[in-house]
């Protein structure tokens, strides 16, 4: 790459926006056909393995800010896939728990999951899919921050 002409190479790290940015649609498009959102997976997931319960927690696991996820949780509260109860230890503190209907909705994602992660698996080999997360730690790892050195680790 010199300073002066465009780089010989497309630089990596807009292949990898590009393709982010094309598997993230598709990813958007199958969650929506089966009437999910990725916050809504992300969220049903969390709480499916009862890692997290407060909401403090899950917007944390989710990567969300507080006040996002509270517009997530009414959505899903609405549509009754969550309940919401205030911690009678410490009153400031929600906890959030599925439904019987967010049950039902976590297995229908999940599906959808599970399929779309076969459909970016098709044609690779299994040393491949190990060869590209090796290098995608790796690239995770060169431009992570001390903080997030801690989440980079396989």
């Amino acid at each position: 790459m010199t300073a002066t002409g465009p780089p010989a190479t497309e630089p990596i790290g807009l292949q990898l926006t590009r393709t982010s940015k094309v598997v993230s649609r598709a990813f958007d498009a199958a969650l929506s056909e089966a009437g999910g959102t990725l916050p809504m997976w992300l969220v049903l997931m969390s709480l499916k393995r009862q890692e997290h319960t407060a909401q403090r927690q899950i917007a944390e696991a989710v990567g969300i800010e507080g006040p996002t996820l509270t517009h997530h949780l009414n959505r899903m509260e609405a549509d009754g896939y969550v309940t919401r109860t205030r911690d009678p230890q410490n009153r400031r503190v929600h906890r959030v728990e599925l439904t019987e209907r967010g049950e039902q909705a976590f297995h229908r994602l999940l599906t959808v999951v599970i399929a779309f992660d076969q459909r970016l698996r098709a044609g690779f080999t299994d040393e491949e899919l190990a060869t590209l997360a090796a290098l995608l730690s790796k690239l995770r790892a060169n431009v992570a921050t001390p903080d997030e050195t801690l989440e980079v680790a396989p």
